[in-house]
């Protein structure tokens, strides 16, 4: 390898910056769901609205010095439970953000909402706040399969929900888990179908998958095996093809010109600020990049000494980083964007690349890189050929 190349494996070096994104983490809930592993907290009593909303401000203006010139192409507003937050407090919030950071014209400002947290009047009050994107988690429409997941809600109020979305917003995804515990392919289909059926421009269908740290780790459900899995999934893609989606990430699904750009901006390795109890975020800088984390429980959050927790990420990890996020994308994504987004040259990972096309695990041209069909079904193997060496 030359020294021009080993320089640059030391040292990553940006002409321009990627896009910027804002992640806001709301991290209260009705009630914990068995599977979730997200940085979530059960609602005890009153929730501190107004102090929380200050703690965010006061956290975006922490980072200014690191992201000083540059406009925000999408929020993303997750928990938790955002939609359990008043409308007012959602002004506040995206008014003070317009008022230190400018946005891109047209961005897409996505906010999570519950069933089981929703109504109309919170819907309208939202979209005069300037949310213009709602995502729905639903995950079910069989009531029996709400309950073993330990939903607060029924698929009468879920249907209602994604009902007053689109009458509300229009731009509306709707989140569905398959590989529910006792669930067949006919019932995942019945999903889908239902799913593909409401109208929303967007559909994310996730498989559940048992994680630690959640009550569903410390007493597993029976889950439908690997096999059955696969054929949820492969239903899935046939279900929404068939009704006009378009397949654009491992688990999104997209009317043409309704794929979300925030979620775009995290598997294309672009930078995002993540403010919150629990955030995390990716930032560039012209010669390194950068990961940051908040403090995770609300309490420490909310104390004004509490500290954002920063560390560079070292050059030799950044392929990995980058593939972990870029070959997810099933039209995979363009050569030169590995450069753009990691500051080094491609042929650092020439070998690796021409393993996973030896495999069959992607196709490669001058111009793209993307994942095979087995590459998809076998994205961990995949992914893991980038894996730095260790040292």
């Amino acid at each position: 390898m030359s020294a021009a190349v080993l320089r640059d494996l030391r040292k990553p070096h940006f002409t321009a910056l990627p896009p910027l994104s804002l992640y806001v983490h709301l991290p209260w809930c009705v009630k914990k769901c068995p599977y979730c592993d997200f940085n979530s907290h059960e609602r005890q009593g009153e929730l501190p609205f107004e102090e929380y909303t200050s703690a965010l401000v006061r956290d975006l203006e922490a980072m200014l010095p690191s992201i000083w010139g540059r406009r925000l192409a999408s929020i993303f507003i997750g928990g938790g439970t955002p939609s359990l937050f008043p409308a007012a407090q959602i002004d506040a919030l995206l008014s003070a953000v317009r008022a230190r950071v400018p946005l891109e014209p047209g961005a897409e400002i996505t906010m999570e909402a519950n069933p089981g947290a929703s109504d109309a009047q919170r819907f309208k009050g939202y979209r005069d706040a300037g949310v213009n994107r709602l995502s729905v988690g639903v995950q079910s429409f069989d009531d029996a399969m709400l309950a073993k997941l330990g939903r607060i809600h029924s698929a009468d109020e879920a249907r209602r929900a994604v009902g007053m979305a689109l009458d509300t917003f229009g731009n509306v995804n709707l989140d569905l888990m398959y590989g529910l515990p006792g669930q067949t392919l006919a019932m995942a289909r019945a999903d889908i179908e239902e799913g593909a059926a409401m109208g929303t421009p967007h559909l994310s269908a996730y498989q559940l998958t048992i994680e630690p740290n959640t009550a569903f780790f410390s007493k597993p459900p029976e889950l439908p095996d690997h096999d059955a899995c696969a054929d949820m999934q492969a239903m899935a893609e046939e279900v929404l093809h068939a009704a006009g989606f378009e397949h654009y990430e491992t688990s999104a699904f997209a009317r043409p010109g309704h794929r979300c750009r925030h979620n775009l901006n995290y598997w294309e390795f672009g930078d995002y600020a993540g403010i919150g109890a629990g955030a995390h975020g990716k930032l560039s800088f012209a010669d390194r990049v950068t990961r940051h984390e908040q403090p995770k429980q609300p309490r420490e959050y909310l104390k004004n000494n509490s500290s954002i927790e920063t560390k560079n990420i070292a050059p030799r990890e950044l392929p990995f980083e980058f593939m972990l996020n870029a070959l997810r994308l099933v039209d995979g994504f363009p050569a030169d964007l590995f450069s753009a987004r990691c500051g080094l040259p491609l042929s650092l990972i020439e070998s690796q690349l021409e393993t996973a096309e030896k495999k069959r695990l992607i196709e490669c041209d001058a111009q793209r890189i993307r994942p095979t069909e087995r590459g998809r079904v076998f994205l961990n193997d995949l992914v893991g050929l980038f894996l730095p060496a260790k040292e």
